[in-house]
């Protein structure tokens, strides 16, 4: 499980969409990454405003948003850095796999610290899901044509609708999307077991294996949105399209919602065509005022976090928990992590509503990686995985 450091321009020039990286891409993966960040690093977890907690089952919140605008990232991304490959003639296969692998091991890390025990550890997870996403995704875009992409997308999510709404559920005798009895939670339990999966819901996986399948379809939108952006089309008729079709597929989404509730557990299909609509509107406003007309100012720390993504995330998942092992002894006999030890003595005693104090440690944490990638930044500094 290596990680490379390639040097990489951080010029601010205007990017070739045709064979270089958008930066607007960039940005919104930036974007991306600051919310991931926030909403996974609160000063105290019993205090969260709404929009910064999941919907607790049907619905959705903002923070609910910001998986499956990574997912839709990555397949864009695919299709920048694949094509670039297949005109070099080289064989990708095995990059592919290395890099999924390499990423599916991460996760798996993540899981497996601090106890490190293989008995019940977490088998899937964020990570896993982007790896298993970014090689299906990478495989199909590498053997597919735009119109098979556009049909497999259909196929995967009319079939998931099927399969969660009509299917009867094994054991259950009729098909529905509770928690502990729909489909996926069923699929959950026969392959992965109740000991491997994600222990607040005990029975099922939030990223489990049959979920999988819609937000494959996720990376597929961003695909799809990749090749729009790299045809040799004007870039006022490619903002216009790109932008109404998000529209569309937003509002496709909003009215599957009636049929098949918008469910960021279950990534129901209706979900995917929310999250992907709105992902692509908001791709396009980034692609109009960055790489159109050349809107700069304030945008590079946010494209800092979105050209360092994966080390943002695996490191702010990794850092807290081994903060929470150092222990600091309180006047009262007993011992708390440091992190929380930081968080009482500097954050909270500043702020009388517990909410405040807890978002404003959560932007600490923001901030402190603002310093860190900032500085990698300046120095050309990318970590890939």
């Amino acid at each position: 499980m290596q990680s490379s450091v390639s040097i990489r321009s951080a010029s601010t020039q205007r990017s070739d969409v045709v064979s270089g990286r958008l930066l607007s891409l960039d940005f919104f993966r930036g974007l991306t990454v600051v919310a991931m960040t926030l909403v996974n690093n609160p000063g105290d977890w019993g205090h969260i405003y709404a929009p910064l907690e999941h919907a607790s089952w049907n619905g959705w919140t903002p923070t609910d948003l910001i998986f499956p605008f990574f997912l839709f990232i990555v397949g864009v991304s695919i299709t920048f850095a694949l094509d670039g490959e297949k005109e070099t003639g080289k064989n990708i296969f095995g990059k592919i796999l290395k890099r999924s692998a390499t990423l599916f091991l991460l996760g798996l890390f993540l899981n497996f610290f601090p106890k490190f025990d293989i008995s019940t550890v977490r088998i899937l997870g964020v990570l896993q899901r982007i790896a298993l996403v970014y090689l299906a995704c990478s495989l199909i875009f590498l053997k597919t044509s735009p119109r098979q992409q556009v049909y497999l997308l259909g196929g995967l999510l009319i079939g998931y609708w099927f399969l969660m709404t009509v299917v009867p559920v094994p054991g259950v005798g009729y098909a529905n999307l509770e928690p502990e009895t729909n489909m996926a939670a069923w699929f959950d339990r026969i392959i992965l077991t109740p000991a491997h999966v994600y222990k607040p819901a005990k029975v099922w996986d939030p990223e489990g294996l049959l979920s999988t399948l819609p937000a494959i379809g996720t990376g597929l939108l961003g695909m799809l949105t990749g090749r729009w952006l790299r045809a040799d089309r004007p870039p006022a008729e490619k903002v216009a399209w790109l932008f109404a079709a998000g529209c569309l597929i937003t509002l496709g989404g909003l009215v599957w919602d009636g049929f098949f509730p918008i469910n960021k557990a279950l990534w129901t299909s209706s979900y995917v065509l929310l999250a992907g609509g709105l992902a692509m509107s908001g791709l396009a406003l980034c692609y109009w005022l960055i790489d159109v007309n050349d809107y700069r100012w304030g945008i590079l720390p946010v494209v800092a976090f979105g050209v360092n993504a994966i080390t943002v995330f695996f490191l702010s998942g990794l850092i807290p928990r081994i903060m929470n092992l150092i222990h600091v002894a309180q006047p009262d006999g007993t011992e708390i992590g440091s992190k929380e030890y930081l968080y009482r003595t500097f954050i909270a005693p500043a702020f009388s509503d517990p909410k405040n104090a807890s978002l404003a440690g959560a932007l600490t944490f923001v901030l402190i990686w603002v310093g860190i990638l900032w500085w990698l930044y300046r120095k050309n500094v990318i970590i890939k995985v």
